[in-house]
């Protein structure tokens, strides 16, 4: 193991929002001018590096991972020693203006590679609790944080959420969507070199970006999803899918000793079957030793069919936990590891 390197494992942070004004409730987020977001992502210490939408939601591509901005929601995702939570204010200060206010929170990482590399308020899960804790409104008042562990694998899950009476009674209403978050550690080395730019050919991040989409086959993990990518010099990729009203994303760091990569969907649980085939070819891209898979939804049925996908891959099924958390619904955490370990 490297002693130090570039931190793969992602920060996620999503708020949800709720306005009295039904006409700014079809925009909402979407509004905020560019200098906004930036300031925003200033704070964060990341800035954009490639974007696109479609009439449901903007999708940006960070020098650190992805931002998804939708009319009620907004969801950042940051790696590195970036310092994700130092979002909050200057976004709630945003929302507030242009009339929207927090009804829900969101955040989950997994275990750092490089944990004493992390600022404040990452320097430790309890220090990220009560910062969350002090940056969000008392309305939120449905609080939950929790430590999933697994005890086959160095891989465990943090969750914290909380949330307003009005998104505690809504969670039922979202029966039918998932959001599922997969870390993948100690990638086949021969597949995590195409994450590699060549040396010296002057191509730019976007179009070198498109290579490696098209090298690697996951322009064929979700076909019918539009992609922006972007690859990053001397290695590393991002890319997010645009699909309808769905996003997927994909993060890449390749280095041999800490090599990482992530997949992120957000879609119905009644295309479980299709779920499958994304899994499938998720593992057949990267080929990890060690996999880790959240799926967030109103119920746990969709745990059977991750496990069941990732098992015919030839992965072996280490661990489940299962929690609950007000207004998010049921996390199922699972592990999976190659047979050498």
């Amino acid at each position: 193991m490297a002693q130090s390197g570039f931190e793969g494992f992602e920060k996620r942070l999503e708020l949800n929002f709720f306005g009295d004004d039904p006409m700014n409730i079809g925009i909402g987020l979407r509004q905020l001018s560019f200098e906004s977001v930036q300031e925003i992502l200033d704070a964060v210490q990341c800035t954009v590096v490639s974007a696109m939408g479609n009439q449901y939601f903007d999708a940006y591509v960070l020098s650190e991972s992805s931002l998804f901005v939708y009319p009620t929601k907004i969801i950042i995702k940051t790696c590195g020693t970036t310092q994700l939570l130092k979002s909050i204010p200057p976004l709630l200060s945003h929302a507030h203006d242009i009339g929207l206010n927090v009804c829900g929170c969101r955040y989950t990482r997994g275990n750092f590679i490089f944990p004493k590399a992390q600022p404040f308020p990452h320097t430790s899960f309890k220090e990220e609790v009560m910062y969350l804790e002090e940056s969000l409104p008392n309305s939120l008042c449905y609080r939950k944080a929790s430590v999933m562990p697994s005890n086959k694998t160095t891989h465990s899950w943090h969750v914290y959420s909380a949330s307003t009476d009005e998104q505690h009674q809504m969670v039922h209403h979202m029966s039918n969507v998932f959001t599922m978050e997969v870390c993948m550690t100690e990638l086949d080395r021969v597949l995590a070199r195409k994450f590699y730019q060549h040396s010296g050919n002057g191509i730019s991040g976007d179009i070198s970006g498109r290579e490696m989409t098209l090298a690697t086959g996951i322009n064929g993990i979700i076909p019918s999803a539009l992609i922006c990518d972007f690859s990053f010099d001397p290695c590393g990729y991002s890319m997010n899918g645009v699909n309808g009203v769905h996003y997927s994303t994909i993060h890449v760091t390749p280095e041999d000793g800490y090599s990482y990569a992530s997949f992120e969907l957000m879609g119905f649980t009644d295309d479980s079957d299709d779920i499958d085939r994304i899994l499938k070819k998720v593992v057949q891209i990267f080929r990890p030793a060690t996999m880790s898979v959240s799926t967030t939804c109103a119920s746990h049925d969709m745990s059977m069919h991750v496990k069941n996908a990732i098992e015919q891959t030839g992965l072996i099924h280490r661990s489940c936990t299962i929690n609950e958390f007000p207004a998010v619904g049921s996390i199922v955490f699972q592990t999976f590891t190659t047979r050498r370990k």
